[in-house]
């Protein structure tokens, strides 16, 4: 739930689910992400490495994971990456932080957003951090001077073109990954303060809330009050029948979880769900299709994997569950499961009539066989 982001060697950049749980807007988002770009676009953070020639890789991935873990075992990591680092990856300059304030507005304005939404992520962030007393936002203690800088880009944004400062954007699909988040993962007391609205979203996130607590009943009002509400959203139509999946009641959620799948035919988790309720129900044949299906579009999802498995060898394909058992614990980065599988997958893959999928999952194993080995 932290409020962080951060860019790190090789390009890659973080992104903590506090950071779109607590910004309103996603320009505002979007602007956090355009100004970690432009630190690996203009090398900042190899930069500051190559200064700091005595930063090994330990105590970088340490330091790293010491900001991620935060409390007291975050600082014990911290402290413990060797503090002659100086938070060299992660602490910026005052020039940095201007490059990347002016690259990231560019980027930001040619992705088509408003400007205002780099600005507007900063203010969050700011206001997070008087309301916050001494636990000041982690973004905030590793990009220094965030009101100087504010001011400096609100006049930057003067400049532009009427037609671009004057940007609108649709937040609708961004407040829907907002209310998952906080459902799912939102300290429950304040997420169901946030869930006390009567549209379908609210009723949807208060019953996942109430789920999570445990509470069938009032959970299952709620997402009845949801599908009133919306009775065509096809994320309450998810939702409302992932719920019923969980509760055990079939046919309804044979009846949402269908209705949701017609109404958006990507949601692959309607299908993931979907899939599960027929093996629930006997129908493993089916089941695997749409299995099959959703592994076309999340290939390296370990739930799936270890699902259809499941599916797989209930319906007597044992050779196939061991394929998926495996590429299951190897994408949950399990190497002693997935050496067991490998072997078990390798034993009985001569009684396939085609070998074609296990060469695959051979190739894939090697693969990450070879990356476990270095490291």
């Amino acid at each position: 739930n932290a409020l962080n982001a951060f860019a790190v060697p090789g390009g890659y950049v973080f992104v903590f689910t506090g950071m779109i749980m607590n910004l309103e807007r996603e320009e505002e988002l979007a602007g956090v992400l355009a100004h970690e770009l432009a630190h690996v676009t203009q090398r900042h953070v190899a930069a500051r490495l190559e200064r700091a020639q005595y930063l090994t890789l330990g105590s970088l991935l340490v330091a790293v994971a010491g900001v991620a873990l935060g409390g007291p075992a975050g600082g014990a990591a911290a402290v413990s990456a060797a503090g002659a680092s100086q938070s060299a990856m992660l602490n910026y300059s005052r020039m940095d932080e201007s490059e990347a304030d002016n690259l990231g507005l560019q980027y930001l304005v040619a992705a088509g957003y408003p400007p205002s939404g780099m600005v507007g992520g900063f203010k969050v962030l700011r206001h997070k951090n008087w309301m916050s007393g001494i636990n000041i936002p982690t973004y905030l203690s590793t990009h220094p001077a965030i009101g100087d800088r504010v001011n400096g880009l609100q006049a930057r944004i003067e400049t532009l073109p009427a037609s671009v400062r004057n940007r609108t954007f649709d937040n609708r699909r961004y407040q829907r990954v907002k209310t998952l988040l906080w459902a799912r993962y939102g300290d429950e007391q304040a997420a169901l303060q946030r869930f006390s609205g009567r549209d379908g979203l609210s009723r949807m996130g208060r019953g996942i809330v109430l789920a999570r607590q445990n509470r069938v009943n009032d959970a299952a009002a709620a997402f009845e009050e949801a599908l009133a509400a919306a009775p065509a959203d096809p994320l309450v139509l998810r939702e409302a029948g992932a719920f019923h999946y969980r509760k055990g009641s079939m046919d309804r959620a044979e009846k949402l979880l269908s209705e949701a799948m017609r109404r958006d035919p990507r949601d692959f988790m309607a299908s993931f769900f979907y899939a599960r309720m027929l093996d629930e129900t006997g129908r493993h044949a089916q089941a695997a299709r749409h299995y099959a299906d959703v592994l076309r579009h999340v290939p390296q999802d370990p739930e799936v994997h270890e699902a259809y498995a499941r599916s797989l060898g209930t319906a007597g394909r044992t050779p196939e569950a061991y394929i998926h058992m495996t590429y299951s614990a190897l994408y949950a980065n399990n190497r002693k499961l997935t050496e067991r599988y490998f072997n078990q997958a390798k034993a009985l893959a001569a009684k396939m009539a085609d070998q074609r999928a296990f060469r695959r999952l051979e190739a894939a194993y090697k693969e990450r066989k070879e990356i476990w080995e270095k490291s």
